[in-house]
């Protein structure tokens, strides 16, 4: 560093807090964590070199990747795990095996409406009512004539909004 407080960059090294102005005239400081690597997740502020009008050193801080000073949440870590796999799972259900992708379009109009589920090539419907291939209003089988005939009707009403 010469003593205007410019570096050929070498010498800036992790850890180094500097005054910075840029070009623009913004002045700020900050903390060296890394040239061109991400860093652990707080606020960061990533700044072309060529933009930097002068700096200079303020000090030096502890090394800020000291992964003894750091604080993991292990319980956070494995809930925040444990709902992405229940999600992906949930997900995963909601695609049809072995259908054709009008059957698939048919299971996600219906889905916003209607509590349903695939088993093999049949949707379910309210655990009672059974749809099976071509997906017609006549191939709705099962439950209780009024919930057959709610099937029968979302079902065409679906069909049709999906042909326009």
């Amino acid at each position: 560093m010469d003593e205007g407080g410019n570096s050929s960059g070498d010498e800036l090294a992790v850890g180094c807090i500097l005054a910075i102005k840029t070009t623009l005239g913004e002045e700020f400081e900050g903390q060296v964590e890394g040239a061109s690597k991400a860093g652990p997740s707080h606020n960061v502020r990533l700044l072309k070199a060529n933009y930097i009008k002068e700096f200079s050193l303020i000090g030096r801080a502890e090394d800020p990747l000291d992964l003894t000073k750091c604080y993991l949440d292990l319980a956070a870590v494995q809930a925040r795990e444990d709902a992405t796999i229940r999600q992906a799972e949930i997900e995963a259900e909601r695609i049809g095996v072995g259908v054709t992708a009008e059957a698939q379009n048919i299971f996600d109009a219906l889905c916003k409406t209607l509590p349903i589920r695939w088993d093999k090539t049949d949707i379910i419907v309210m655990n009672e009512v059974r749809v099976s291939s071509p997906y017609l209003p006549e191939n709705v089988v099962g439950g209780t004539p009024a919930a057959n005939d709610r099937v029968k009707k979302v079902l065409e009403l679906e069909r049709r909004r999906l042909r326009a």
